[in-house]
């Protein structure tokens, strides 16, 4: 299974945000993407494009309940947004996060191999390669590719923002 090494400076998020039990987060999140999905057109204006004019990101961007962006324990935060400019002020009912720049391994996966991918990047690739995870995981939708694939973002190493 290819993974890549990447490394993100910090970047900024807006979008609706949930928590709940990291157990039934199967259960909570899809409400979070449907609310957000369904009034887009509200943060639109606010999406950083590339030179196309593509939004750049779409996040399902994690956290712990105090957003300190540390990985989920019984409980998570989960932001479903998309990548925002730095000075990007948040409309109300919205939330606005700042992820720290991280070192990441990143694995491609889709929905039907999500917890398997997930398994294998826990159990065996960061093992195998002596890392550990330094922070939340993160989920990253790349606009343009409409296929259904994402890629899980597994923070290895945290890096000074600069």
């Amino acid at each position: 299974m290819p993974v890549q090494i990447e490394e993100k400076k910090s970047f900024t998020v807006i979008g609706k945000v949930g928590q709940g039990l990291s157990a039934e987060s199967h259960n909570w999140i899809p409400a979070i993407w449907q609310e957000a999905n369904n009034k887009f057109e509200e943060i639109r204006d606010l999406a950083k494009t590339d030179n196309e004019g593509n939004i750049v990101g779409i996040w399902g961007a994690m956290s712990d309940i105090f957003e300190s962006f540390e990985r989920w324990t019984d409980q998570g935060k989960y932001l479903a947004g998309c990548e925002v400019f730095e000075n990007a002020i948040a409309p109300t009912g919205w939330t606005k996060w700042t992820i720290p720049s991280y070192k990441y391994a990143v694995i491609k996966c889709n929905q039907s191999t999500y917890q398997e991918k997930f398994n294998y990047m826990i159990h065996e690739y960061l093992p195998d390669n002596n890392y550990s995870i330094v922070g939340a995981v993160h989920e990253y939708y790349n606009p343009v590719e409409t296929n259904g694939d994402l890629y899980l973002y597994f923070p290895i190493e945290k890096r000074d923002n600069e």
